[in-house]
């Protein structure tokens, strides 16, 4: 929990400096010809809303074109047309904050939608490239996930955030999957900026990703602690290994909780009778 200064001046202060850093990343931004669209879709989940990513000119290229909201289409398509046409649209994966706005967009421009499922141009595989980007994939927080690499910038949608951890799906292999795709990002020489789907973007890529994974040891090891001290019901597994977490992101945390005692079990690590979160798994 940080504290705000209630002085005047230090409220001036502290926009100034928040404003100082935004021009800062626009700059850096515009190094790689790349420019942030935000939706205005703020919440726990979304942080300060949905990136949407537009890369080069003539035509340009989007990456997760977001929500379906009225404002955000409509910089969405002033983006395009400053740069000379649409390219292409190339998702992610296919949750409605990163994805909504697809049809809307393409129905006002002859260009090719590519993602991990559904019904598009280009059906993403791992190492599959399309427009400027090589697909990675990178499930775990969906079964559709893929990083877009194009030179050396990485969008990564919800595998890695600017800020915070995500939470993981559990279906079959989410976990592993996950794990094995960012230290996959990590092993890559060539990316030098994280554009993700929420939050700023990382400009230490290789500290982010080795963050990102000591993040989830971290967490299965405190789990296997509290697995090994006789700890059974998802109540004290929460309180064991996310005490930390808010009570209102308690049913996330036990989303990545089921996410994890799934990897445990898939090697043969989980001790016999552990509640399992109660929730309805979907096709994620």
């Amino acid at each position: 929990m940080s504290t705000a200064d209630p002085s005047n001046s230090g409220s001036q202060a502290g926009a100034a400096g928040a404003a100082g850093e935004e021009s800062a990343q626009a700059e850096l931004l515009a190094r790689e010809d790349l420019l942030l669209v935000r939706a205005s879709n703020p919440s726990p989940l979304t942080l300060s809303g949905t990136n949407t990513w537009v890369l080069g000119r003539g035509p340009a290229w989007v990456v997760d074109p977001g929500p379906l909201l009225e404002e955000h289409l409509a910089r969405l398509h002033a983006a395009i047309e400053d740069r000379g046409g649409l390219g292409g649209v190339v998702l992610t994966h296919d949750h409605h904050d990163h994805s909504e706005a697809a049809r809307a967009l393409l129905a006002d421009y002859h260009a090719p939608l590519a993602a991990g499922r559904g019904e598009v141009d280009q059906l993403l595989s791992d190492g599959e490239h399309v427009g400027p980007f090589e697909a990675l994939a990178t499930p775990g927080h969906a079964p559709d996930h893929f990083s877009l690499i194009a030179g050396g910038v990485c969008f990564t949608g919800d595998a890695v955030l600017g800020n915070g951890s995500v939470f993981i799906s559990p279906y079959p292999g989410a976990m592993s999957g996950y794990l094995l795709g960012l230290k996959r990002l990590a092993a890559r020489e060539d990316i030098e900026v994280l554009c993700p789907g929420h939050g700023p973007a990382v400009w230490d890529a290789q500290g982010k990703l080795e963050e990102y994974i000591g993040h989830r040891i971290e967490r299965e090891n405190r789990l296997i602690a509290a697995l090994e001290q006789g700890k059974r019901g998802t109540t004290e597994l929460l309180d064991a290994v996310w005490s930390e977490v808010p009570e209102n992101l308690r049913p996330l945390a036990s989303v990545t909780l089921a996410a994890h005692l799934d990897k445990l079990e898939e090697e043969d690590l989980l001790p016999a009778g552990v509640e399992r979160p109660s929730f309805e798994r979907a096709q994620w």
